[in-house]
């Protein structure tokens, strides 16, 4: 069993942290966005990875193989032409009987992926949303998908596809993404592998969904803060330490260097930071980070960057400097 995981994206949402960093080594409840992810599949039996990697790929190549070992592929997408199209670049590392799992790497998601890999028919993750004019989304009858609609500007349904796409054999995908990329249509600019699943449908293969409950969006400040707040709740309780308060759900990375100050609840101290006289709760604060003098609430402090001052809501990105009077 593959698993080909795209993260070729450049994460303009999520600025400045990633003008420096890749959207998926971002930190989240103790480790990268990817991490979460790899965990999952690894634990379902997957042993091989293909990677699509663009923006700052080198880096997530690196941190992948430092800390995972099992067979990676990396493929390089330069182009931003859809989802499609960069499935379709990884047909020359697939065999045509090949099953196929197919992971978003910009959300973390708790779902059991076993019985997903073991479906009769290729199956679809979806969940209810409030707004499905944003997703890809799901018509479905008698327990099989009827339709695929991608980003509709009038909602059919609010089953979202959340980015898990299980594929019993390769080739009936790869046929419709080159039908796609061949009569160039594409939708919202871009070759989408909701198109490319909806020929499949029309040319009668069946497509049944399963539901995911746990999935959680990492593609905005605001939404990677709600997301390790949530994936805190599971999290290992923290050490303590002497002369400091810590307030459960946190993470607190071993090399962090931790002095008067109060942590937590729902924060998140990466590698080598050092927290001294200050109150942070609601925040993640990156590698080799220094926060003193000064209370941060919802904030994101990024890798070797430097925060002292009074009470503010902070957003900065890597190696930055703050001082708030």
């Amino acid at each position: 069993m593959k698993a080909i995981i795209p993260v070729a994206g450049v994460g303009s949402r999520l600025r400045p942290h990633t003008f420096s960093h890749p959207k998926v080594l971002l930190n989240v409840a103790g480790k990268p966005i990817i991490g979460h992810i790899m965990d999952k599949l690894i634990a379902a039996g997957i042993d091989e990875a293909i990677v699509i990697v663009g923006y700052l790929g080198d880096m997530v190549e690196e941190w992948l193989k430092k800390h995972y070992d099992i067979k990676f592929t990396f493929v390089n997408q330069p182009e931003r032409l859809g989802l499609a199209h960069a499935i379709w670049m990884c047909q020359p590392f697939i065999e045509e009987e090949d099953p196929l799992l197919i992971i978003l790497g910009d959300t973390i998601f708790d779902v059991d992926l076993q019985p997903v890999i073991e479906s009769p028919v290729s199956t679809l993750g979806v969940r209810e949303v409030d707004d499905p004019r944003r997703f890809g989304v799901a018509v479905t009858e008698g327990g099989r998908i009827r339709k695929l609609v991608e980003k509709p500007d009038t909602p059919v349904s609010n089953l979202a596809i959340v980015g898990l796409y299980y594929l019993q054999k390769a080739t009936p995908l790869f046929t419709a993404i080159e039908h796609l990329i061949n009569h160039e249509i594409k939708t919202k600019g871009e070759y989408q592998l909701t198109d490319a699943l909806q020929l499949m449908i029309e040319g009668g293969e069946p497509f049944s969904v399963f539901p995911v409950h746990g999935w959680y969006d990492c593609g905005k400040p605001e939404t990677l803060l709600s997301t390790n707040e949530i994936l805190l709740r599971k999290a290992t309780p923290a050490k303590p330490y002497p002369g400091c308060i810590i307030n459960e759900p946190v993470f607190i990375a071993d090399s962090a260097r931790i002095e008067n100050a109060i942590i937590g609840p729902n924060t998140t101290i990466g590698e080598q930071a050092v927290i001294t006289d200050a109150i942070v709760r609601d925040s993640i604060i990156g590698t080799s980070a220094k926060v003193a003098h000064i209370m941060i609430n919802s904030s994101i402090v990024g890798n070797n960057a430097s925060i002292s001052g009074n009470p503010h809501e902070i957003n900065i990105g890597d190696y930055s400097e703050i001082r708030v009077g």
